[in-house]
């Protein structure tokens, strides 16, 4: 559906030259001299890569329907991975290029997923957050380095290096940013 590209704002997915893009950023500029115009960043929707491009005001863009879908995750094959639709039961495969390598490595068996689909085909999928993993290897705690501001590498469930304070044993449960796999917290359980 053509729409003004005055209309699209952050988090929009629009088609341009042929690909699917998502509007990260969208500015409304009205310089003193000359037309008004509208400064589009946008990420590739499949592909990863950034797009910086400028509209005039008048101009349309082609604003697509992205359906998103409530799932849990199964499993992963040579396929890709697996979710099951928690309202139709129908299983989707979700390729290794549309979800982020980074991001893959903290799916667990059960966990909830937003799976996002362009007609029919899936082209983007949202973990949570936050995940909470068991410490499987760090090194021994120190009696009285509990209030040093120094962070020791642990291993957590998956094979996940991260950085955690000096009192963290193994088989502490952590809570672990999914963005950026830095520690958050201890568990509350």
């Amino acid at each position: 559906m053509k729409v003004p590209v005055n209309s699209i704002r952050a988090g929009n997915v629009v088609e341009y030259n042929g690909k699917l893009w998502v509007a990260s950023k969208v500015q409304h500029i009205n310089p003193g001299k000359g037309g008004a115009f509208v400064a589009l960043e946008a990420k590739a929707l499949r592909e990863g890569n950034k797009l910086q491009e400028r509209f005039r005001s008048g101009e349309t863009i082609e604003r697509v329907h992205i359906d998103e879908r409530e799932c849990t995750f199964l499993f992963k094959d040579d396929n890709g991975f697996t979710f099951m639709d928690k309202e139709t039961f129908d299983q989707l495969t979700v390729g290794s290029d549309v979800l982020d390598e980074d991001q893959a490595r903290f799916l667990q068996d059960g966990m909830e997923v937003t799976v996002s689909l362009y007609e029919g085909t899936p082209v983007g999928a949202e973990i949570p957050k936050t995940v909470v993993l068991p410490v499987i290897e760090a090194d021994a705690v120190v009696k009285g380095q509990t209030a040093s501001s120094s962070y020791k590498p642990a291993i957590v469930e998956g094979g996940i290096r991260v950085m955690v304070p000096p009192h963290i044993g193994v088989g502490t449960r952590l809570v672990i940013n999914t963005e950026d796999g830095s520690y958050l917290e201890r568990a509350k359980d």
